[in-house]
């Protein structure tokens, strides 16, 4: 993903409030990383065809704090697919409450895994390519 903001829907799209916030007054990481997940699952979920978990995050970064009223977007894509994973890359955007002003402010991989009815790994379908 880049710095240009999308054109795309996000996945997720929330406004942050004082319940999240960390000792410091900005929204507390968890949070923001939460969000992130959300948005990986909900891809996943729906590539897959049901239950798919976390199963690890790495590469996460925050670049720049979100303030209450902030309304915090989440865009999700994938970055390869295996036989029952899934990597999907994500970028969370603020866009300040009073304006238009948006910037990139966490980004990360989170690696999902296909989960069947006996809570076991299951096969993934390829990503259709054009």
């Amino acid at each position: 993903m880049t710095d240009t903001f999308p054109t795309t829907p996000p996945l997720i799209r929330t406004t942050a409030m004082p319940s999240d916030l960390n000792p410091y007054g900005t929204m507390f990481g968890g949070w923001i990383m939460g969000q992130m997940a959300l948005a990986a699952g909900s891809l996943a979920s729906r590539h897959c065809g049901g239950q798919a978990s976390v199963i690890g995050a790495e590469g996460l970064k925050f670049m720049k704090p979100v303030v209450v009223g902030d309304e915090l977007s989440v865009w999700a894509e994938f970055s390869s697919i295996g036989r029952s994973s899934m990597t999907i890359r994500t970028d969370a955007w603020r866009r300040d409450r009073n304006s238009e002003f948006a910037e990139r402010v966490a980004e990360g991989l989170f690696t999902m895994v296909a989960i069947g009815e006996d809570k076991k790994p299951r096969p993934v379908p390829p990503l259709e390519t054009d």
